[in-house]
């Protein structure tokens, strides 16, 4: 199979490319340098040219902050160009895995783990407009499965994880909000299981959440970032999310049911402490 990754320069991409280092598939990944998706002659061109018969999805407009400031781009990236994607691959009867994000949920909040059915309510353009993704896929008649994921980190690029460990080096102490609760998301082990599914061939269509098992608050998981990092003696201390003024308010429970992904491609999730102490090891 002729596997197209795009936005394969990011974190999860870069970790599809390790995942699939012993696929007898052929891993194609690029990057807005050789394939411009908010163009649909390029996405048109590309896809049908190199026969792709899987498009894994990674490029995103992610920077929750300035998406309210670009509120165009982003709705271009995570929208329009996935409408690009999906009609394409349609064309093809190939097969869209589109990954997607807590921040379709947030405005009316609960406190109890978000399954797939539950009620969509992004509280800032970036997930208004991965939302508008998510539905320029299942409205186009292809193939999809579409992932939603949340706190996506791993050892390069630029995330919490490596954000708490750099300031950690500088500061003596760091706040970190504690009023925000959600879980982890080790980009390794998404990445093991979008290539499991590829290798499976058991593309059961429909929309799926995955993250690490568990919960946490942010303030959690920098105290667990910096104990198994253990060589910082910065402290760390909690807030509450009003204490940073944001021009987007974050959802304040984003933990995700996995339930439906486990049962339907029989996969066991890893706990986001061991993910994180196996991601630290491979720093």
């Amino acid at each position: 199979m002729n596997i197209l990754v795009t936005g394969s320069k990011g974190q999860l991409g870069t970790a599809i490319r390790h995942a699939a280092g012993k696929s007898k598939d052929n891993y194609i990944f690029t990057g807005h340098e050789e394939l411009d998706i908010t163009s649909r002659e390029a996405v048109t061109a590309f896809i049908t040219g190199h026969n792709i018969d899987v498009v894994i999805n990674c490029a995103a407009f992610t920077n929750v902050e300035k998406a309210e400031e670009c509120a165009s781009q982003a709705e271009l990236l995570n929208a329009v160009a996935v409408g690009y994607l999906a009609e394409a691959v349609k064309s093809r009867n190939a097969v869209l895995i589109h990954i997607s994000t807590d921040y379709v949920f947030g405005k009316e909040s609960q406190n109890t783990p978000y399954n797939e059915d539950a009620t969509v309510s992004p509280t800032g353009i970036y997930g208004l407009s991965k939302l508008h993704g998510e539905k320029a896929v299942t409205s186009s008649g292809c193939r999809y499965l579409i992932i939603r994921t949340s706190w996506l980190y791993s050892e390069n690029g630029h995330n919490f994880l490596n954000t708490i460990l750099s300031l950690s080096a500088d500061r003596k102490e760091i706040k970190v909000v504690s009023d925000q609760t959600g879980t982890p998301t080790y980009a390794a082990d998404l990445a093991e299981v979008i290539c499991r599914i590829i290798e499976s061939r058991q593309f059961t269509e429909g929309i799926y959440h995955y993250s690490n098992e568990g919960a946490c608050s942010w303030y959690d998981f920098a105290k667990a970032i910096l104990k198994l990092d253990g060589k910082v003696k910065c402290s760390i201390k909690a807030c509450n999310s009003d204490e940073f003024p944001s021009k987007v308010r974050r959802p304040a429970y984003s933990v995700l049911d996995k339930s439906k992904i486990r049962q339907t491609f029989g996969i066991t999730i890893p706990h986001w402490f061991d993910s994180l102490e196996k991601c630290m090891r491979n720093r």
